[in-house]
């Protein structure tokens, strides 16, 4: 197999972390990021684990278009805090975990104010308040979508399990290298010595 073509992690590993494992709801808007095939014995819809590891190099490419102090990541969800904000202080983003103030993206006064060209959200249901203001100020969403995210407002869907404190971990995880292997900053090899993915699980 082609190197370039060689899966970011085996597949055992995306597995072992639950990054397929969706929720019992599917929406119409990811179906095609479904395994239709399958569903696991509690009846929750499987993601198609291929098209998850195409994005994450999809996703990548479009965040390394931008400066790294114009992004911002959010992360209402729990487990998603840790493994979000580990991300931002890796490639040298904003980040807002936990509540998100309404109006920081659309109301110039307040001191949280801020004005990002790309945002990142965990989930655009979790994650509404930033996700609407967002498309009010006109900035491109990148969204870790599950089985029953709608899609609406969202420009680059990452399909994964958005709800379990490994599979955040891993994704963010494995976002974090890919952008600074883009950079040219880190090998794969120097990005897993230095950081070992359960450090980036929430520990909550």
């Amino acid at each position: 197999m082609d190197e370039s073509m060689a899966p970011l992690v085996p597949f055992e590993t995306y597995e072992q972390h639950a990054v397929h494992i969706g929720t019992n709801q599917k929406s119409a808007d990811m179906k095609r990021f479904l395994d239709t095939d399958r569903q696991d014995a509690a009846g929750l819809h499987l993601i198609d684990l291929n098209q998850t590891d195409a994005r994450i190099r999809t996703v990548a490419k479009f965040i390394s278009n931008y400066d790294a102090d114009r992004i911002l990541v959010v992360s209402a969800r729990q487990y998603g805090q840790r493994p979000a904000r580990m991300f931002a202080q890796s490639i040298g983003s904003k980040h807002i975990v936990g509540r998100f103030i309404p109006g920081t993206l659309t109301n110039s006064r307040l001191r949280t104010y801020l004005e990002p060209e790309l945002i990142i959200v965990t989930d655009p249901a979790a994650d509404s308040q930033a996700l609407n203001e967002a498309v009010n100020s006109g900035l491109p969403v990148v969204a870790i979508c599950d089985a029953n995210n709608k899609l609406r407002n969202v420009d680059i869907a990452l399909p994964a399990n958005n709800k379990g404190r490994r599979s955040l971990a891993l994704i963010f995880w494995l976002l974090s290298r890919e952008v600074l292997k883009i950079r040219g900053t880190i090998t794969d090899a120097d990005w897993e010595r230095s950081q070992d993915v359960e450090d980036w699980e929430s520990t909550f």
